[in-house]
């Protein structure tokens, strides 16, 4: 069962199940302009996130505030996370690689490598939001929002996980979905 989403898209972002939503003009300050019951605590070494991660990281966050599920810091919580996207993580790994070219092959920022893996933008925020649940990252084709779903149901279903948040995310967008057993 859905308890709550969250989304965000470069201009907008809201609350599913609250019914609101608003503009913002710069992801890079939006976590300091969000209300305390949403980003309850400075996002670590956000700056530093790609595109996917600032993006997921609020969803997510929107998300755990449109079902009231409260977090804080230094507290962990067995929630497990499940990611997917339609690009894995394409765009980072293009980055790299041509960081790592524009450096003459001997250099490359390893800031840039941690994001060529598909799974960082979950590792990010399992760590901002004290998730101690399992981790994984899943590629879907066709529908990937409605097969996530379903394949998240079903875990849900068969396993001992009591709670799951669902976050289709990439470079344009992000949603997070609550989902309780």
């Amino acid at each position: 069962m859905i308890k709550g989403q969250g989304w965000i898209n470069l201009k907008k972002y809201g609350c599913q199940k609250s019914g609101w939503q608003k503009g913002y003009t710069d992801l890079k300050t939006l976590p300091g302009k969000l209300p305390p019951q949403i980003i309850r605590y400075p996002v670590a070494n956000y700056l530093r996130f790609d595109q996917t991660s600032k993006l997921a990281t609020i969803s997510i966050a929107l998300a755990l505030a449109d079902a009231k599920i409260p977090y804080a810091q230094g507290k962990k919580q067995p929630i497990s996370i499940m990611g997917t996207n339609t690009d894995a993580a394409l765009k980072a790994n293009l980055e790299y690689f041509n960081d790592y070219i524009a450096n003459g092959r001997t250099l490359s920022r390893g800031n840039l490598f941690i994001y060529t893996l598909p799974s960082s933008f979950l590792a990010e925020a399992a760590i901002h939001f004290g998730l101690a649940g399992s981790l994984f990252f899943a590629g879907f084709s066709g529908n990937t929002k409605n097969a996530a779903l379903d394949y998240a149901r079903l875990i849900l279903k068969n396993d001992k996980l009591k709670t799951l948040l669902l976050v289709n995310a990439d470079t344009a967008q992000a949603a997070c979905w609550v989902l309780k057993g």
